[in-house]
């Protein structure tokens, strides 16, 4: 999809004029709550996976909503008109959660958990561990659509729920930090690098399942 330049000064004095509608507040609301919803189901899972399987499959989760800035600046690079109803149309990382567990297997099976409950429905999903981004990133990555129960009734929210491993977390932090930073010397020497710390990050992964493996066994 072809992208279009917004100057984040442009992005922020439409969201400052947009962010202040009752009704953008109340969208908002909506999608703390179906954060609210996954985040409850994941901790559900990690106890009874604790239970069968004497220890939890994941080591932390972090949860975070789009802030009104990014939302705008998002629709308008797209050349979307900014709106509640193409919020919530058009954006599918509004509402977000990041799991990170201690080995790959565990990702799988915590998403395959999650998605196996009949009011979990999975829009999307992309595999970046199985196929890995040209940079190295890895990361399974699932949109979700959650029902939210109000007092007028039910709704529907989106949210992204992303698992890692510890090892894919700390490569992706540190990676992040670098790409903003403002000047880079050398930038493909460092890409390539950055390319090699994620390959021996991964192979650490199925070093460390390898050996759990063992001690189980």
């Amino acid at each position: 999809m072809e992208t279009i330049e917004v100057s984040r000064e442009e992005a922020e004095a439409v969201a400052k004029k947009f962010a202040g509608r009752k009704e953008f507040s109340e969208l908002m609301t909506f999608y703390k709550c179906a954060i609210m919803e996954v985040e409850t189901k994941l901790n559900v899972l990690n106890q009874e996976f604790a239970l069968q399987y004497d220890r939890n499959p994941f080591e932390s989760i972090e949860t975070r909503l789009k802030d009104p800035v990014s939302i705008v600046e998002k629709l308008m690079s797209r050349g979307i008109e900014v709106s509640l109803e193409n919020i919530e149309r058009e954006l599918y990382d509004i509402a977000g959660i990041r799991v990170v567990c201690s080995f790959k297997e565990d990702i799988y099976k915590l998403a395959d958990l999650l998605i196996e409950q009949d009011d979990v429905l999975i829009l999307m999903r992309k595999d970046y561990i199985k196929k890995p981004k040209d940079n190295g990133y890895r990361s399974l990555h699932m949109i979700v659509d959650i029902p939210i129960f109000l007092s007028n009734g039910k709704k529907h929210m989106k949210v992204e729920v992303q698992f890692r491993t510890i090892a894919m977390d700390f490569w992706a932090s540190v990676e992040h930090k670098l790409k903003y930073k403002k000047e880079i010397q050398n930038p493909e020497e460092v890409g390539e690098r950055l390319k090699r710390c994620a390959d021996i990050l991964s192979s650490m992964d199925d070093e460390m399942e390898d050996i759990r493996r063992r001690i189980d066994s």
